[in-house]
């Protein structure tokens, strides 16, 4: 459903600016669900959600905290300028929220 309405060169995709509001709009709704449903089922089971915001997790050094941008060598590589931490960029980060959403808890 939230395929893109470019089309080709031979044959431009009709609408494209309108189409591309639709899937916007289509994609935050399903999001905004699955946080809906996370904070019901954690009440449901008296749990506490704790959301943290992903800014810079995936350029900030899990074992320094040094945030740069050339930490991030690629999708799937990060490497810190300055410890020389290495480790798959996608553990590097979830360490990252993790340490964010543990820190929130405390001072909450």
């Amino acid at each position: 459903m939230t395929k893109s309405a470019k089309g080709t060169v031979e044959q431009p995709g009709k609408n494209v600016k309108q189409k591309s509001g639709l899937n916007r709009v289509l994609l935050d709704l399903s999001v905004n669900e699955f946080v809906r449903q996370l904070e019901y089922k954690s009440r449901w089971y008296g749990r506490e959600l704790i959301k943290v915001n992903p800014a810079y997790t995936s350029q900030t050094c899990s074992n320094c905290g040094y945030v740069a941008k050339e930490n991030r060598k690629s999708q799937s590589e990060f490497s810190c300028a300055r410890c020389g931490h290495s480790e798959n960029a996608d553990y590097n980060a979830a360490k990252n929220i993790l340490g964010r959403g543990l820190s929130c808890y405390r001072e909450c």
